[in-house]
Protein backbone atom coordinates (compact mmCIF):
# COMPACT_ATOMS: atom_id res chain seq x y z
CA UNK A 1 0.00 0.00 0.00
CA UNK A 2 2.61 2.42 0.75
CA UNK A 3 4.47 1.80 -3.06
CA UNK A 4 1.06 2.80 -4.47
CA UNK A 5 0.41 6.07 -1.99
CA UNK A 6 3.94 7.12 -3.02
CA UNK A 7 3.80 6.19 -6.38
CA UNK A 8 0.24 8.32 -6.62
CA UNK A 9 1.40 10.98 -4.99
CA UNK A 10 5.59 11.21 -6.22
CA UNK A 11 6.37 13.41 -9.17
CA UNK A 12 5.30 13.16 -11.75
CA UNK A 13 2.21 11.10 -11.01
CA UNK A 14 1.02 14.06 -9.06
CA UNK A 15 -0.41 16.02 -11.68
CA UNK A 16 -2.54 13.48 -13.08
CA UNK A 17 -4.02 12.80 -9.17
CA UNK A 18 -4.71 16.68 -8.76
CA UNK A 19 -7.02 15.96 -11.90
CA UNK A 20 -8.67 13.08 -10.68
CA UNK A 21 -9.38 14.65 -7.24
CA UNK A 22 -10.79 17.99 -9.23
CA UNK A 23 -12.84 15.30 -11.18
CA UNK A 24 -14.28 13.53 -8.12
CA UNK A 25 -15.39 16.82 -6.70
CA UNK A 26 -16.91 18.04 -9.71
CA UNK A 27 -18.88 14.85 -9.67
CA UNK A 28 -19.80 15.15 -6.19
CA UNK A 29 -21.21 18.23 -7.12
CA UNK A 30 -22.99 16.84 -10.50
CA UNK A 31 -24.50 14.52 -7.87
CA UNK A 32 -25.82 16.83 -5.71
CA UNK A 33 -27.14 18.63 -8.55
CA UNK A 34 -24.68 21.89 -7.82
CA UNK A 35 -23.52 22.37 -11.51
CA UNK A 36 -24.35 20.29 -14.41
CA UNK A 37 -22.58 17.74 -16.46
CA UNK A 38 -22.95 20.07 -19.64
CA UNK A 39 -21.35 22.55 -17.71
CA UNK A 40 -18.85 23.27 -20.03
CA UNK A 41 -20.18 22.23 -23.20
CA UNK A 42 -20.27 26.18 -24.48
CA UNK A 43 -16.70 26.80 -23.38
CA UNK A 44 -14.74 23.84 -24.76
CA UNK A 45 -14.94 21.79 -28.33
CA UNK A 46 -13.10 18.68 -28.46
CA UNK A 47 -13.72 17.70 -31.90
CA UNK A 48 -10.39 18.60 -32.50
CA UNK A 49 -8.82 15.96 -30.18
CA UNK A 50 -11.43 13.29 -31.26
CA UNK A 51 -13.17 13.80 -27.84
CA UNK A 52 -16.44 14.98 -29.12
CA UNK A 53 -19.79 13.42 -29.09
CA UNK A 54 -20.01 13.36 -25.72
CA UNK A 55 -20.38 16.30 -23.00
CA UNK A 56 -16.91 17.90 -22.06
CA UNK A 57 -16.94 17.14 -18.65
CA UNK A 58 -17.71 13.18 -19.48
CA UNK A 59 -14.63 13.44 -22.22
CA UNK A 60 -12.18 14.85 -19.61
CA UNK A 61 -13.08 12.54 -16.69
CA UNK A 62 -12.89 10.08 -19.13
CA UNK A 63 -9.46 10.94 -19.93
CA UNK A 64 -8.14 11.89 -16.47
CA UNK A 65 -9.17 8.67 -14.78
CA UNK A 66 -7.33 6.76 -17.30
CA UNK A 67 -4.31 8.61 -17.65
CA UNK A 68 -4.10 8.41 -13.84
CA UNK A 69 -4.71 4.84 -13.57
CA UNK A 70 -1.90 4.05 -16.41
CA UNK A 71 0.45 6.72 -14.66
CA UNK A 72 -0.50 5.23 -11.43
CA UNK A 73 0.91 1.86 -12.91
CA UNK A 74 3.45 2.59 -14.56
CA UNK A 75 4.93 4.34 -11.85
CA UNK A 76 4.15 1.49 -9.22
CA UNK A 77 5.77 -0.72 -11.77
CA UNK A 78 8.86 1.31 -12.08
CA UNK A 79 9.35 1.49 -8.08
CA UNK A 80 9.23 -2.55 -7.95
CA UNK A 81 11.75 -2.92 -10.56
CA UNK A 82 13.86 -0.17 -10.19
CA UNK A 83 16.11 0.45 -13.02
CA UNK A 84 20.00 0.98 -11.97
CA UNK A 85 21.56 4.46 -11.70
CA UNK A 86 19.79 8.16 -12.79
CA UNK A 87 17.88 6.57 -15.62
CA UNK A 88 14.83 6.37 -13.29
CA UNK A 89 13.80 10.06 -13.02
CA UNK A 90 13.75 10.37 -16.63
CA UNK A 91 12.24 6.96 -17.20
CA UNK A 92 9.65 8.11 -14.96
CA UNK A 93 8.61 11.21 -16.63
CA UNK A 94 8.56 9.25 -19.80
CA UNK A 95 6.43 6.57 -18.45
CA UNK A 96 3.91 9.55 -17.44
CA UNK A 97 3.87 10.91 -20.84
CA UNK A 98 3.30 7.63 -22.51
CA UNK A 99 0.52 6.60 -19.92
CA UNK A 100 -1.33 10.26 -21.20
CA UNK A 101 -1.15 9.51 -24.77
CA UNK A 102 -2.15 5.90 -24.18
CA UNK A 103 -4.92 7.56 -22.11
CA UNK A 104 -6.08 9.77 -25.17
CA UNK A 105 -5.69 6.79 -27.42
CA UNK A 106 -8.43 4.53 -24.97
CA UNK A 107 -10.85 7.39 -24.18
CA UNK A 108 -11.17 8.30 -28.37
CA UNK A 109 -11.90 4.75 -28.84
CA UNK A 110 -14.24 4.53 -25.80
CA UNK A 111 -16.15 8.04 -26.29
CA UNK A 112 -16.93 7.45 -30.00
CA UNK A 113 -19.82 4.51 -28.74
CA UNK A 114 -20.46 6.70 -26.03
CA UNK A 115 -22.09 9.43 -28.16
CA UNK A 116 -25.38 7.14 -29.01
CA UNK A 117 -26.33 7.84 -24.98
CA UNK A 118 -25.91 11.58 -25.65
CA UNK A 119 -27.78 12.76 -28.54
CA UNK A 120 -28.14 16.51 -28.31
CA UNK A 121 -24.43 16.46 -28.30
CA UNK A 122 -22.62 17.42 -31.85
CA UNK A 123 -20.83 14.38 -33.47
CA UNK A 124 -17.49 14.43 -34.17
CA UNK A 125 -16.15 15.43 -37.35
CA UNK A 126 -15.20 13.16 -39.84
CA UNK A 127 -12.80 13.77 -42.42
CA UNK A 128 -13.44 12.83 -46.11
CA UNK A 129 -11.51 9.57 -47.44
CA UNK A 130 -8.36 11.48 -49.05
CA UNK A 131 -9.00 12.05 -52.76
CA UNK A 132 -12.75 13.05 -52.29
CA UNK A 133 -14.10 16.09 -53.76
CA UNK A 134 -16.47 18.24 -51.32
Amino acid sequence: MRTFLVAATGLPTILPTAALVVVVCFWLLALVRITGVDSFDADVDLRAWRLGGVPVAVALSLLTVLAWGLSVSAAVLLTVFRPPGAVAGPLRLAAAAGALLLAWAAACLIVRPLHRLFPDEPAAAVPPPPGHAA
